[in-house]
């Protein structure tokens, strides 16, 4: 038995659109009937996605809080509430902690927990005033477990995790329900680089990353599509999924249940 959603009364908006797991939710979201509010640093992929599912593209730089506030303005001033936010956008730096730039840890912190604190703060009061809001936010396995040299990453992910119980709580009694998708490594542009970037950093082939390290711990020896993150989502929004919130919900091969 399929579950039908619609989400023809609702608009999302998306962080990280433009490509991977973003785009992804985007095109599922749109595809339930949602206006699709797209937000991205890429603005060709971003102008693409948006023009695919008939929606609006916003510009943007999560790691400048005042950027954020800018988005959501611009999202609020297109006449309707943000009904669900899905904070998606994020990157990955590795290296060992004593060689991690400084620079580098303020922006991944930024973009990836600061932003999507700022989001919600922004687009609470519309969704508390009608009684209904979804936030999704993309954490990751590694907001549950910790691997070497991604300290920044792994904090953020931990910390979006806290981010997402807390709010959970507060949103409970204005109908808004707050939950966080955990999934393992997905087959992503940013996923990638990483490959690229975790055989520089443990001096080993691209095929050994993939093999020793990226799928070692999961009891499913493959790498997840954007698609399935974007079903979560999904679901996540629909009425069936009402009662579930401050979930950290794992899409992870298995990976965590050792």
């Amino acid at each position: 038995m399929s579950l039908a959603i619609d989400l023809s009364t609702r608009t999302a908006l998306v962080t990280g659109a433009a490509s991977g797991i973003g785009r992804a939710c985007a095109l599922a979201l749109a595809e339930a009937g949602a206006r699709i509010i797209a937000a991205d640093i890429d603005a060709a992929g971003g102008e693409a996605v948006a023009a695919a599912v008939g929606g609006l593209f916003l510009p943007t730089n999560l790691a400048q809080r005042e950027a954020c506030q800018a988005l959501a303005r611009a999202a609020l001033a297109q006449g309707r509430p943000v009904d669900i936010l899905v904070n998606v956008a994020g990157f990955q730096h590795i290296d060992p902690i004593q060689d991690f730039p400084e620079e580098k840890w303020d922006t991944l912190l930024a973009v990836m927990l600061t932003a999507p604190f700022l989001l919600t703060k922004y687009l609470w009061p519309a969704m508390q005033a009608q009684g209904w809001g979804r936030i999704i936010n993309l954490a990751s396995v590694h907001g549950l477990v910790a691997s070497p040299f991604k300290s920044a990453y792994i904090t953020a992910k931990h910390g979006l995790i806290g981010l997402t119980r807390t709010t959970a709580l507060e949103g409970g009694p204005h109908g808004i329900t707050v939950n966080a998708i955990c999934p393992a490594y997905v087959r992503t542009p940013l996923v990638e680089r990483q490959i690229a970037d975790q055989a520089r950093t443990r001096g080993l082939s691209e095929a050994d990353v993939i093999e020793r390290v990226m799928l070692e711990p999961a009891a499913i020896k493959r790498l997840i599509e954007p698609e399935e993150v974007a079903a979560m989502a999904l679901y996540l929004c629909s009425d069936a999924a009402r009662g579930i919130t401050g979930a950290a919900l794992t899409l992870d091969l298995g990976w965590t249940a050792r």
